[in-house]
């Protein structure tokens, strides 16, 4: 588990720094994007990697690890602006932009610590393809639940899906990691 742990937060540090970069670039313009937006983006991205698996062609440069890492920064976004309100600032300082990333990061990663201990690192036996399709039907879930204006009779809320998602993104980059070190060896 302490291997997870540090493959975890190596991630993590890797997607905070692209976040960080991107605020000092753009600010914090994905206030703007309503959280229904934010699925969408979830869905584009694992979208692709899931056509690029199948296909089995890639035209656009970006790479899968990128997506990867797109999806956990969109999903920490979107945990940040669910708990945001409109009197919010629309651009928030630097700081509390940082701040809130860390909270969100460490609220993920404390329930992947909880589930990996019940589940016992099942997930080191999936296929990354598994986790793309799983974050495909997350991101299907909490359409429904938009849909439905946040009810759920018996499902967990988007809150919960979006942990899912953030922490399959993780895991499909670590064993995407795990795979390039030992192709290197």
């Amino acid at each position: 588990m302490s291997q997870t742990i540090g493959q975890y937060n190596s991630i993590i540090a890797q997607c905070k720094d692209i976040y960080l970069k991107k605020i000092k670039d753009y600010g914090t313009s994905w206030r703007l994007l309503r959280p229904s937006s934010l699925t969408d983006q979830i869905f584009i991205k694992a979208q692709r990697i899931r056509t690029i698996d199948q296909k089995g062609i890639q035209k656009v440069a970006d790479s899968i690890e990128n997506e990867f890492m797109g999806i956990v920064n969109y999903g920490i976004i979107t945990l940040m602006q669910l708990s945001l309100t409109d009197s919010d600032p629309e651009d928030l300082p630097k700081d509390m932009a940082e701040k809130l990333f860390e909270e969100k990061a460490v609220e993920v990663r404390r329930l992947m610590v909880d589930k990996n201990h019940d589940y016992g690192e099942a997930w080191r036996d999936m296929r990354i393809s598994s986790f793309t399709d799983l974050i495909l039907t997350k991101v299907k879930r909490i359409r429904q639940i938009e849909d439905n204006e946040g009810q759920t009779v018996i499902s967990e809320g988007v809150e919960a899906n979006i942990h899912d998602i953030i922490n399959y993104a993780i895991f499909a980059l670590i064993k995407i990691l795990e795979h390039h070190e030992e192709a290197n060896r």
